[in-house]
């Protein structure tokens, strides 16, 4: 069992379930692709499907395991155990690769939010007004997480409040002049959506919608500093689900009150639903919402990526220093300096691209995460499992059937989909998963050599 921080460092089960929130969505920011690829109708169905069959097999699987092996590294943990070491490494690598993937889209989502405000931010190339925005993101999360995990549930807490609340408004607004805006809703609610050389395909808002509810399994990296794990797992992942289906089917519907059409709903768009709904006020509280969660997001999510590296290290794949805590707060310094380093140098990178590649990699690690529950099941039966979840070992290889469909489905819908630095998403993804091998033959390298007595006089 790994070494966490003292006690009162710990979060507890409402900064789980915030610092959860953001992690896996963090509002409904970024879903308004999946109305411009599918119309409001669709996008309602998929909305209300996803839970069902993706997310929620996923909140039933960290409860299980995260309440049975509450320890630092999470899914590497089950994994390692599960199936063994080499698939162990496998699963933490994927992760590493798809989680700096996924921080890389918060500086550009933030650039997008405060450029309907401030027109120059919506240019993020290198250099560029958005481009140092973003930059001063890694920086401010990274600092953030250093005064340790607890400021960062804390902040969780605080941030989600003033995130939600404009929806809130928003969805009062379109009940209050419900009479006037049913029309206009159910006329959008039964729109195709609009054909444009444009707008995203299907398979891309599709992925968008897998995207915008992927993340609660990064919740168990930090477990071993989570107060009464056994406990707070499942209720934090349960209610955190959800908390955000009904954030994202108020947003939607909410929209759809407004009567702005799907097709105008890029990146940024609540903001015009905000304003037909309650004016300049409300529009401009939703885009200061998208600023603002993006920077809760991009804090949650590194505090989970930086405990991979520390548990990797602990084992010996990587670095003993990247291990290293401040005495004072507890966070992982090493290692949450690495991964912001490594995102400052995918900021400025299209939006697009990055999604497709980061539902790829997650889809992968997840398909690992689902083995290794049915093999604790079988290897390790005599594990304590404070939260189980039903049908015996059958009960537990059915619930990674429909993800794992899903999974495969992306794969193949994604082989014409744009990817990043000139190659497609597919063959990159393909390229990401294959260097495992690499990290493999290092990390044992590394192990055997930090094995090796030291030279005596």
């Amino acid at each position: 069992m790994r070494s966490p921080p003292a006690g009162p460092k710990r979060l507890t089960t409402l900064s789980l379930a915030a610092a959860t929130f953001f992690i896996v969505s963090g509002g409904p920011y970024g879903l308004e692709e999946i109305v411009q690829a599918h119309g409001y109708g669709r996008a309602l169905v998929l909305i209300a499907a996803l839970p069902v069959v993706w997310a929620l097999p996923v909140a039933l699987l960290v409860g299980e395991l995260g309440s049975a092996l509450p320890r630092t590294g999470g899914y590497y943990e089950w994994v390692r155990l599960g199936l063994g070491e080499f698939w162990g490494l496998q699963e933490a690598w994927l992760s590493m690769a798809y989680t700096v993937v996924d921080l890389t889209l918060y500086p550009t989502m933030l650039a997008a939010y405060l450029g309907k405000l401030w027109p120059a931010f919506a240019a993020n190339g290198r250099g560029a007004p958005g481009w140092w925005l973003g930059v001063a993101l890694v920086a401010g999360g990274t600092l953030w997480n250093a005064l340790g995990i607890r400021a960062v549930g804390l902040g969780a807490e605080a941030v989600g409040a003033l995130v939600l609340s404009p929806f809130a408004a928003m969805a009062a607004l379109a009940a209050w002049h419900l009479p006037e805006s049913m029309a206009r809703a159910a006329t959008a609610l039964a729109a195709a959506p609009t054909a444009s050389a444009a707008a995203p395909t299907f398979a891309a808002g599709l992925l968008v919608a897998l995207w915008n509810y992927l993340g609660f399994d990064n919740a168990s990296t930090f477990a071993g500093e989570v107060r009464d794990p056994q406990r707070a797992y499942p209720r934090a992942m349960l209610s955190t689900l959800a908390l955000v289906a009904a954030a994202y089917g108020a947003s939607v519907l909410s929209s759809a009150a407004a009567g702005i059409p799907a097709a105008q709903l890029e990146t940024g768009g609540w903001v015009l639903a905000a304003r037909a709904l309650g004016g300049e006020a409300l529009g401009a509280a939703v885009a200061a919402g998208g600023a603002i969660t993006m920077v809760g997001m991009f804090t949650s999510i590194l505090l989970s990526w930086s405990r991979l590296p520390v548990a990797l290290a602990e084992d010996g794949y990587l670095p003993r220093g990247l291990a290293r805590r401040s005495a004072r707060t507890g966070a992982p310094v090493p290692a949450l300096l690495l991964g912001a380093a490594l995102v400052a140098l995918c900021v400025g990178l299209r939006l697009d691209q990055l999604v497709v590649i980061d539902v790829l990699l997650y889809g992968a690690a997840l398909l690992l995460e689902f083995a290794a529950l049915v093999a604790l099941r079988v290897r390790r039966p005599d594990l304590p499992r404070p939260f189980r979840v039903p049908g015996g070992t059958a009960g537990a290889a059915a619930l990674g059937v429909a993800p794992a469909a899903i999974v495969v489905y992306a794969f193949w819908a994604s082989r014409h989909e744009p990817g990043a630095f000139g190659v497609a998403a597919l063959p990159l993804t393909a390229s990401v998963a294959a260097a495992g091998l690499v990290v493999w033959a290092a990390g044992r390298l590394l192990r055997r050599r930090a094995a090796r007595p030291s030279p005596t006089a």
